[in-house]
């Protein structure tokens, strides 16, 4: 990490234009979100990306004020001349933990001693009654120092929501630093971060489907699991269509079931040599038949020159526990002449055996269906004008309701184009939770809510779309 050049203004204009899938601590929805609002430009604006979608600032009120205040729309203001020490790097608003400790020490007199104390009780379990047992203690502090009710109440609020969770100023840093580097690794290595994210499923914010599709959107190749070519996990390889790029070849671990141990032993056995037959690879690895038969429908073997349900059929024609191969008893009689799987059902089969299609997006195969209906990509509603009605379908993914919402939801539609945010009110929410959480996908019915370079579809209506088969969805929040 310390060979990463510092300071690349073309980091910082790709982080403010929120293009931070599969970075880390800025991928989430309500970082994509915020960051083209923030609009960071330094090392410090990322301390401060990295804080302010944190329970603690957000119920102490500090985001959309910070924002607003960074354009200019807002005076900075303080509840007191007292309090400007602690938070005129903030614009007035508290972001730390170290800044509702020294408003502790400033404005209620509280000594280092006291202000540590209080860190601790933010800290620790049941943080929310530690806290609130000292808010007596701050009060009288601020009642002597001639701090208006009001204020006090004010500076009280911001330092007692910091029980709910918020960052130290040197931890906030040090994920500025992680940010930086993620995301210069997103703009000039692509591939190689998101084959690494790919990798190590399941983490960050997305699924195998969406990292899948921002690769795409940057025109890296992805290829499917291969018998002859995956490694244990998913890797780089060369792209003879493309100059002086990498291809991400999907790992064997990509295939539901297959432990890293069992595609060691696969891997190990193709470097003694090639594998030449399906039957080939079975009688040298020795895999039971329900493994033959994923990797067979996740299209495995296809470089074998078998379809998919042709490979099926062989592959489940093996005794269910392989007993050792003797000699002279024969190959596995050839499969029947079986139809081949149609282009849905193959992505059908992708989805099923690895969480994610390489070839075609699952909502591609009905986007005719989706045009005579009058619903437009996801990528196009970012074209249209605020408060405008719109009509998009495809998976509905990352489904949130944070507590500090106020009963509003949030998500995002996800489409063979791209994703759009997603915002639902209490009553739609409650209305469409089930058909969102239960249906393979949706169409969605709503108006656009256009703020700077942010843009939103607010939802009025949900009803199920069949596609070929469901994707896995991560982050529902009932």
């Amino acid at each position: 990490m310390a060979s990463i050049p510092a300071d690349d203004p073309d980091v910082y204009r790709m982080i403010a234009r929120g293009q931070t899938l599969a970075v880390f601590q800025a991928e989430s929805r309500a970082q994509v979100s915020t960051l083209p609002l923030l609009q960071p430009r330094t090392f410090d604006d990322l301390a401060i990306a990295a804080s302010i979608i944190r329970p603690g600032p957000i119920q102490a009120g500090s985001k959309n004020p910070l924002l607003r205040r960074r354009r200019g729309e807002e005076p900075v203001t303080y509840p007191h001349p007292l309090a400007r020490r602690a938070l005129e790097t903030t614009l007035g608003v508290c972001l730390w933990q170290e800044q509702a400790m020294m408003l502790a020490v400033d404005c209620a007199d509280f000594s280092p001693g006291d202000a540590d104390r209080l860190r601790k009780a933010m800290a620790a379990k049941h943080s929310v009654e530690k806290v609130a047992q000292l808010r007596g203690r701050l009060m009288d502090g601020m009642a002597r120092n001639n701090i208006p009710r009001p204020a006090a109440e004010q500076i009280t609020a911001m330092i007692e929501a910091f029980s709910d969770y918020g960052f130290p100023q040197s931890h906030a840093q040090s994920m500025a630093h992680l940010i930086y580097a993620s995301a210069w690794i997103k703009l000039y290595y692509p591939a190689a971060l998101l084959a690494a994210t790919l990798a190590h499923q399941p983490m960050g914010f997305y699924d195998s489907q969406s990292l899948i599709q921002e690769a795409k959107r940057l025109g890296i190749t992805v290829r499917g699991v291969d018998i002859q070519h995956s490694e244990v996990h998913s890797t780089l390889e060369p792209d003879p269509d493309s100059t002086g790029t990498r291809a991400i070849r999907r790992g064997l671990t990509s295939v539901t079931g297959l432990s890293p141990e069992t595609a060691r032993t696969i891997v190990a056995a193709r470097a003694e040599r090639p594998f030449d037959s399906l039957e080939d690879v079975a009688r040298r690895t020795r895999l039971p038949a329900r493994l033959m038969e994923r990797l067979a429908a996740a299209g495995t073997f296809d470089a074998f020159g078998e379809h998919r349900r042709s490979a099926l059929w062989t592959a489940g024609a093996f005794p269910r526990e392989l007993q050792p191969y003797l000699p002279g008893l024969g190959a596995l009689a050839l499969a029947p002449d079986l139809p081949v799987m149609t282009p849905a059902e193959q992505t059908a089969a992708d989805l099923a055996t690895t969480g994610a299609s390489a070839d075609i997006h699952p909502v591609q195969h009905v986007r005719a269906r989706l045009a005579c209906s009058g619903a437009v990509p996801a990528a196009a509603v970012r074209e249209m004008a605020d408060q405008e009605r719109v009509r998009i379908g495809g998976l509905a993914k990352y489904l949130q309701r944070p507590p500090t919402a106020r009963g509003v939801a949030f998500g995002v539609l996800e489409d063979e184009s791209g994703m759009t945010n997603l915002v639902f009110s209490p009553p739609v929410w409650e209305r469409c939770r089930r058909t969102l959480i239960d249906a393979m996908a949706v169409v969605l019915d709503g108006h656009v809510e256009r703020a700077y370079d942010v843009v939103n579809v607010v939802v009025h209506d949900v009803r199920p779309l069949t596609v070929p088969s469901p994707a896995r969805r991560r982050g529902h929040r009932r």
